[in-house]
C-alpha cells in the first residue's frame, strides 16, 4: 500500500509504497476512506511524542471500511462502515471495566506507537470496544473528524467541562478542536467567546456560534474579563501554550474551570496560588471512548451539530507531507481531510 512515512523528526516525509498491515487477534483492519490533518499529527512528526519509533506512518482521525477481519472479532464484517477514537482501548483493564476507556494504561494510539491512517489501510486493535458504525448518510469526511477533534471536544465541553446554557465559555485556539468545541458549546446555549490570532478561522468561529471574536492581543485578558462581567465561567486552550493557560486561569471568575486540551509539550507553569486561592479547577481531558458516541451521533443526525461544516479542505495523499510540515507556519482555518485513493 501507499502511505506517509517519517523517516527522520522534522524532516519532509515521503510517500511510499509499505506493506499492508494484517489484522491482529481480534482486530480488523481498514481501508481508509478519510482521515483528517491535525496538530497532533505535527507534534508527532515534530518528535515531541516519545511512543513513536521510525520509521513512522503518522494518522489518527480516521473513517472507512473494514477491509479484513482477524480472529475472534464478533459483530462487525468486510464492508462495514465505521470509524474509531484516536485511543484503541483494551477493554479488559480497570478503567476500561469502568467506561473509562479514553485513559486505558494499555492504550494503543494509531500515528502514534503504532503505524495510522495517513495510508490507504490501517490496523484497529481490539474492535469490539473501539469500533463506531456510522450512519449511512453520514459521509466518510466528516466522520473521519469525529475520531479526535469532534469527539474531542464534545467530551471535553459536555462531559468534563459540563458547560450549561448561559455560561460564559472562552475558546482559545481556533483550530479543529477549537472551532469544534465553538460549535457544541453554543449548541448547548453558553454564551461563547472565540480568541485567535488568525482573522479567517476567527470568522469561522463566528460562523459557528461565537457571541464574541477576539483578535489576540496584550488586553485579550481584560476585554474577556469586561464582557464576561467579571470572568468567564469555563475557558479551554484548544492550541496547547503555556502563555494561553496564564490568559485562561487570569480569565476565569472565581470556582470557574478551565479545560486543557492543547498539548503541552514544553511543559506548563501554573499559578497555583490563584487555582488556590480562587478555587479554580483545572481540568483535563483525552478523547471519548466509542461507546459514548451515541449521543454525539444523534445530535449529528438531527443537525443540533454541523462537524461537516469544519471541514474547509480535502488534500491527497501525496499532499499531504507538504500539508504536515506547513503546520509549523501556523494552523489553517478549519478541518483537513485526507483523501488516500486505493
Amino acid at each position: 500500500m501507499r502511505a506517509v512515512v517519517v523517516e527522520q523528526f522534522g524532516v519532509l516525509p515521503v510517500v511510499q509504497e509499505v506493506p499492508q498491515p494484517e489484522p491482529a487477534d481480534g482486530g480488523v483492519v481498514l481501508k481508509v476512506e478519510a482521515t483528517g490533518l491535525c496538530r497532533s499529527d505535527w507534534h508527532g512528526w515534530m518528535g515531541h511524542d516519545s511512543d513513536i519509533v521510525l520509521p513512522h506512518v503518522p494518522g489518527h482521525e480516521l473513517a472507512g471500511t473494514i477491509a479484513a477481519v482477524g480472529a475472534g472479532v464478533e459483530g462487525w464484517q468486510v464492508g462495514d462502515r465505521v470509524t474509531t477514537p484516536f485511543i484503541c482501548a483494551c477493554g479488559e483493564c480497570e478503567q476500561c471495566l469502568e467506561g473509562n476507556q479514553q485513559v486505558c494504561p494499555n492504550q494503543l494510539q494509531p500515528g502514534f506507537n503504532y503505524w495510522g491512517s495517513f495510508a490507504e489501510y490501517v490496523a484497529v486493535p481490539y474492535a469490539s470496544v473501539n469500533l463506531v458504525r456510522l450512519p449511512d448518510d453520514l459521509s466518510f469526511d466528516t466522520a473521519a473528524g469525529l475520531g479526535c477533534r469532534f469527539a474531542t471536544s464534545f467530551r471535553a465541553v459536555r462531559q468534563v467541562g459540563r458547560v450549561t446554557a448561559d455560561e460564559n465559555v472562552v475558546i482559545f485556539g481556533c483550530g479543529g478542536v477549537g472551532l469544534s468545541a465553538v460549535m457544541i458549546a453554543a449548541s448547548l446555549g453558553a454564551e461563547v467567546l472565540a480568541v485567535d490570532t488568525n482573522p479567517e478561522a476567527l470568522k469561522l468561529a463566528r460562523d459557528y456560534g461565537a457571541s464574541v471574536v477576539l483578535q489576540a492581543s496584550p488586553t485579550t485578558v481584560d476585554d474577556i474579563r469586561d464582557l464576561t462581567r467579571g470572568g468567564a465561567h469555563v475557558t479551554m486552550d484548544a492550541l496547547g501554550s503555556n502563555e494561553i493557560v496564564q490568559q485562561s486561569l487570569l480569565a476565569l471568575r472565581p470556582r470557574g474551570r478551565h479545560l486543557q486540551v492543547g498539548l503541552l509539550p514544553s511543559g506548563v507553569q501554573l499559578d497555583v496560588g490563584r487555582l488556590i486561592g480562587q478555587e479554580l479547577e483545572w481540568l483535563g481531558s483525552h478523547g471519548m471512548p466509542a461507546h459514548a458516541y451515541s449521543e454525539m451521533l444523534n445530535l449529528v443526525a438531527n443537525g443540533n451539530l454541523r462537524p461537516a461544516d469544519l471541514i474547509t479542505r480535502t488534500i491527497t495523499l501525496d499532499e499531504t507531507p507538504t500539508a504536515l510540515a506547513a503546520l509549523s507556519q501556523g494552523t489553517p482555518a478549519g478541518v483537513t481531510v485526507i483523501r488516500p485513493p486505493v
